[in-house]
């Protein structure tokens, strides 16, 4: 165990234009989400063909050719049905409504027109991932995409802690920084930890309380979350670790949590979860030690004016 047992307390938080156009009805509709697939902008762009054994054009990574398939009014991908004015200016069909049936350009009725030119295109277009600046290499067909990137392991993490919905991403190193310095959050070294959480007036346990330690070992990041909420009418306090990186590499460890007082204690063996799966799905889930209030209490010493419950694990590499 390590030296010194910490101590946490709980407060309240809480224009492409095309002269080949057809009817809406004349061509098959195909169906996509739409997402920011844009790359390094700014430079000419340029198409090259793929290796011998694949037909279609690559786009290569400092070209702009997949800005034509650029919404103007959402700025995301456009996917057939293409939506084209008499004009010649293209939107996704999601957003026709959201202008009124009129071209943001040149405000012209839409009408029932669709650009089988730029469906063409973007059929024919392998693109780079959006991560690519991140370290992605992988090059796609423009309607697989989207798919890809939904699941690439270089997108960016979102912010693990569990204190507000903060909008920070980045990679892990960028988070253990916002998370010491906007959040901070206490970063301890070694497997093993021992800590002693207090909270005044247990009675009034609601679903803002909460805290998170990280600890660094294995050459790895972990996040140890300590919540108290209500589970239905119950109040109810839960320990949880989670990985700082991909769901498959944290199925590579495993830990476990004691809590407990009065010649009793209760265990919890688990696997963390990824930070990839929201802290709330994981204590929804019940994935991790939950001690309901009385019991916490009578761990506690019985003192209904202040909560103190000490904590204790270990996390290991599985073999």
């Amino acid at each position: 165990m390590q030296r010194g047992v910490p101590v946490m307390y709980f407060g309240k938080k809480q224009n492409f234009t095309s002269s080949s156009a057809e009817r809406m009805d004349e061509a098959p509709s195909f169906s996509g989400d739409s997402c920011d697939t844009s790359v390094i902008k700014g430079q000419k762009a340029q198409l090259s063909k793929a290796p011998s054994n694949s037909k279609h054009p690559t786009i290569l990574p400092n070209s702009d050719i997949d800005g034509l398939l650029e919404c103007p009014v959402c700025s995301n991908s456009m996917f057939p049905p293409i939506q084209q004015c008499p004009s010649g200016h293209t939107l996704c069909s999601a957003c026709k409504n959201r202008v009124n049936n009129k071209c943001p350009i040149c405000r012209k009725e839409i009408g029932n027109i669709r650009c089988l030119a730029l469906e063409k295109l973007a059929v024919s277009l392998h693109l780079p991932c959006s991560y690519q600046c991140l370290g992605c290499e992988e090059m796609f067909p423009y309607y697989s995409k989207l798919q890809h990137e939904e699941q690439c392991i270089y997108r960016p993490y979102e912010c693990p802690h569990p204190g507000s919905d903060c909008p920070f991403t980045g990679d892990i190193q960028s988070l253990l920084s916002h998370l010491r310095e906007n959040h901070k959050v206490d970063l301890q070294n070694g497997c093993t930890f021992n800590h002693r959480y207090v909270k005044q007036d247990p009675c009034s346990v609601d679903n803002v309380s909460w805290t998170l330690t990280l600890f660094n070992c294995f050459g790895q990041y972990f996040c140890l979350h300590f919540e108290a909420f209500l589970l239905g009418s119950e109040p109810v306090y839960m320990a949880f670790l989670r990985f700082m990186g991909e769901e498959s590499e944290a199925r590579k460890f495993g830990y476990c949590l004691e809590v407990g007082g009065n010649g009793r204690k209760l265990m919890w063996h688990g696997v963390p979860r990824s930070i990839r799966t929201h802290h709330r799905i994981v204590r929804d889930s019940h994935d991790g030690l939950i001690v309901q209030r009385s019991m916490a209490l009578y761990f506690s010493g019985g003192d209904r004016k202040e909560l103190k419950l000490r904590v204790t694990g270990r996390i290991w590499r599985e073999a």
